[in-house]
């Protein structure tokens, strides 16, 4: 006679049922081990195959930090500016926080790569490349969309494309495929990162950039300055109060002070901490990760396979 209560015969009724499930689980994966190691195989090779077609890229990575403005100049121009704002000519503030925050966001601009980095790349390294040769440092492009031989582009000029890459579609392609940039909020430092299948054009294209974006806001900033001394020198010489004029010639002097810290400086916005380099190891692909991947991804496509062809088939024949 049995005393146990309704719910307890259920629950090791239900116990049961499960462990007879798990067993024909383990039963039909078992009969299917033939599938399972023949699926898991051919994507493997697959796999395999696929990471060995992959092109070694290389990355370049410089680590940069802000170049501190000068302290005294900028407070002493924050006091005196209100004379050159009545002109509308720029002058430094005591809140001045430099250019490195312009500057991080302008490497990532359309314009400063159209302007600043196109016209001193070559633009089949960029858009036509098929691989490099490390023994011969040689680049070897697809010859379906360049001709190196007659330096002639053979794309399909159907749109939105043209014969020749246009600035945005090279810009794409740059900030897709070749540059990284990431600022640590902590320290402030800013790693600037280029890839590509040559690691000398890695390094190439980062000392391209850092010069770049530190040349253009020197001509910027020194300009300014220049507009400020010529329009304060005409101002010096209309005025007849003479505390304005002391105010003016003090606004001057500062002018040309910066001026001169803005030719002796080559490194106006950021200056390294490690600059870029050409790297002997590659950075990509993970070819062993990319393995692994496609293994587990076998394995799993087949025991789905195994598991459909028991369940399914046999509910047909049913």
């Amino acid at each position: 006679m049995n005393n146990l209560p309704d719910s307890q015969l259920n629950k090791m009724d239900h116990d049961y049922r499960n462990e007879i499930d798990l067993l024909e689980l383990f039963h039909v994966l078992f009969q299917g081990k033939w599938i399972i190691v023949s699926v898991t195989t051919f994507i493997s090779i697959i796999g395999v195959v696929y990471s060995l077609s992959l092109p070694n890229i290389y990355k370049s990575e410089a680590l940069l930090a802000p170049v501190e403005s000068s302290g005294g100049i900028s407070g002493a121009l924050g006091n005196l500016s209100g004379l050159a704002g009545l002109a509308g000519v720029s002058l430094a503030s005591g809140s001045d926080e430099g250019n490195s925050a312009k500057a991080i966001k302008k490497l990532s601009s359309l314009s400063f790569f159209e302007n600043n980095i196109l016209p001193y790349i070559f633009l089949p390294d960029l858009m036509a490349l098929e691989s490099w040769d490390r023994q011969t440092n040689t680049l070897k492009y697809d010859e379906t969309l360049y001709q190196k031989n007659t330096n002639t582009w053979l794309r399909d000029s159907s749109y939105p494309n043209t014969q020749i890459p246009t600035a945005q579609e090279s810009f794409r392609v740059f900030i897709v495929k070749h540059f990284e940039l990431t600022t640590d909020n902590k320290s402030g430092f800013t790693s600037l990162k280029i890839k590509h299948q040559s690691p000398f054009i890695a390094k190439q294209w980062s000392e391209l950039m850092i010069n770049q974006v530190n040349t253009f806001y020197r001509q910027k900033d020194k300009a300014e300055s220049e507009k400020a001394v010529n329009y304060l020198n005409q101002e010096i010489t209309t005025t007849g109060l003479s505390e304005v004029k002391e105010s003016i010639a003090e606004l001057i002097q500062q002018q040309i002070k910066k001026l001169t810290l803005i030719e002796a400086n080559q490194l106006y916005v950021f200056e390294f901490i490690d600059p870029p380099a050409v790297m002997e190891l590659k950075s990509e692909p993970k070819r062993a990760l990319i393995c692994i991947l496609f293994a587990l991804f076998g394995g799993m496509l087949s025991i789905v396979l195994v598991l459909i062809k028991h369940y399914f088939f046999k509910k047909k024949v049913a």
